[in-house]
């Protein structure tokens, strides 16, 4: 099948929108060019001359522009007629946010070309992905309870996913993967170290929690985008497993239901979250939401905000921990 000589890529998933246009360039000739352009500073004529002239070597090409949102809201009408009567010397891929269907370039698209889903995925359909992903892309067959494991660990962003799926398939040589081989993988073992991390906040341990905070950045230093929505996490759970003790549930069922791994360790996870208490998990939970606006505002570091969140949470226990001693 060949290339259409329109693409819109819409939608804010970014591994989904790199796929697609992995397949956009598989319909082209292997020895397509591709010209990325910049959808924020490059000028209309440029693209169009990009567009309207053949590649040097042959072979065809792509024309890539990202972010097209701006670009389409710049130059909407003379946009619309050259997605009309588009060049057939090369492909135009426009890697968008959004693009209403209702709008007339989206229906002009549609017809000369093609709009292709790059939008987030539901949460009911990220475990088929998981295990269609897991079965084309790495031929490897997971199962059920590894892949609410992925999912508790690693959520619904399916490029980390997907790189833990290539894990996994070269860490089992049989093609078969459980939960037991998603626990050995690196993503689990920063879960627990951060569940390590909070138990000591709890427990008043501020130094040793720096101590430890301060190793997972030395073990990857992405680790300060994740800290909040993993700390996030661990606060809204233990929120969660207080109201069901208090409803009645055993420890066993907790860990089940709020999918704590291993389920043994409901019994501790409980004990560090009454020890916190309805009042400093509130606490705490409106701190975090500060220190991530901050952080995503630009307002200090990410990595000493959440160092911030440590010392402030960690040294307001420590009197209520001594005092129970």
């Amino acid at each position: 099948m060949a290339a259409k000589p329109v693409y819109a890529i819409v939608g804010a998933d970014a591994f989904l929108q790199s796929q697609r246009l992995r397949e956009v360039m598989t319909l082209l000739p292997k020895d397509a060019a591709r010209i990325d352009m910049d959808g924020e500073r490059a000028e209309l004529a440029t693209i169009l001359d990009e567009l309207r002239s053949f590649s040097m070597f042959g072979g065809g090409k792509a024309v890539v522009v990202s972010p097209g949102d701006e670009f389409i809201t710049k130059y909407r009408s003379q946009m619309e007629d050259y997605c009309e009567k588009p060049a057939d010397s090369a492909t135009l891929v426009l890697r968008m946010a959004s693009l209403p269907k209702n709008q007339r370039i989206y229906k002009i698209i549609a017809k000369s070309g093609e709009v292709l889903d790059a939008a987030p995925l539901p949460d009911r359909e990220v475990a088929s992905w998981i295990v269609q992903r897991a079965k084309t892309a790495h031929k490897l067959l997971i199962a059920p309870a590894a892949i609410e494991l992925l999912k508790e660990l690693i959520g619904n962003d399916l490029g980390r996913l997907d790189n833990e799926l290539a894990k996994l398939a070269l860490q089992c040589e049989d093609g078969k993967a459980d939960a037991a081989d998603v626990q050995q993988g690196v993503a689990f073992q920063r879960e627990q170290e951060m569940w390590h991390l909070t138990d000591e906040i709890a427990a008043g341990k501020t130094t040793a929690a720096m101590k430890r905070w301060r190793q997972l950045m030395q073990m990857d230093s992405s680790t300060e985008f994740r800290a909040v929505t993993w700390l996030c996490m661990w606060l809204e759970k233990a929120v969660k497993a207080i109201d069901m003790k208090r409803s009645g549930a055993n420890a066993f069922q907790i860990a089940k239901d709020l999918k704590i791994w291993p389920a043994e360790k409901g019994a501790g996870f409980i004990k560090t979250a009454e020890s916190l208490g309805d009042e400093g998990l509130y606490r705490a939970l409106n701190l975090l939401v500060e220190i991530d606006r901050q952080s995503k505002s630009g307002v200090g570091d990410a990595a000493e905000n959440v160092e911030r969140f440590i010392l402030t949470i960690g040294n307001s226990l420590k009197p209520a921990v001594a005092g129970r001693r």
